[in-house]
């Protein structure tokens, strides 16, 4: 069952990387695109199609409602604050589209107190990276948000005394 449950979490936080893609590019609110993944992409209404034809049937979709909502609001300052953790000759709208969602997503939900520890959420959007990916782009996935959790979190990475 705990398996499970991490698929469906794994798979949420894809479904929320795609559903921020698609509002990026539409210029759709964010609740309206949730409402369109909910209605038509996740769960076992989602259809057999499956991933490649871009529903995401094992979803759990309350992270992906909290997931897409955290990363909507106040985008602008989330944004400012990833620009801060990324190469200073790589500013927030040169990244690649989607690589800019998985960022999003992955900041979202460190910056949700009652999320799973940091080092969680970062190895899940590693993953997600992954998934879309071959290039370096995961590691930049994996030090920008490595960044920002010890700037969100900073109880989570203890410093010792020698650093």
């Amino acid at each position: 069952m705990a398996r499970e449950n991490l698929r469906r979490r794994t798979a949420a936080r894809l479904a929320a990387v795609q559903a921020l893609y698609q509002s990026d590019q539409t210029g759709d609110a964010a609740d309206q695109v949730i409402d369109q993944f909910v209605r038509h992409r996740l769960g076992e209404s989602a259809g057999a199609g499956g991933y490649q034809e871009g529903s995401v049937p094992e979803a759990e979709v309350a992270l992906f409602t909290r997931i897409v909502r955290a990363a909507s609001l106040g985008q602008a300052e989330r944004d400012e604050l990833m620009a801060g953790a990324l190469p200073s000759d790589w500013p927030v709208e040169r990244l690649d589209p989607v690589l800019r969602c998985v960022l999003r997503a992955g900041m979202a939900e460190l910056s949700m107190a009652d999320g799973p520890p940091a080092r969680v959420v970062i190895n899940e959007y590693l993953d997600v990276a992954h998934g879309f990916f071959w290039g370096d782009e995961p590691g930049l996935v994996n030090a920008v948000l490595d960044r920002l959790a010890r700037s969100l979190r900073p109880a989570e990475f203890p410093t010792t005394a020698a650093q």
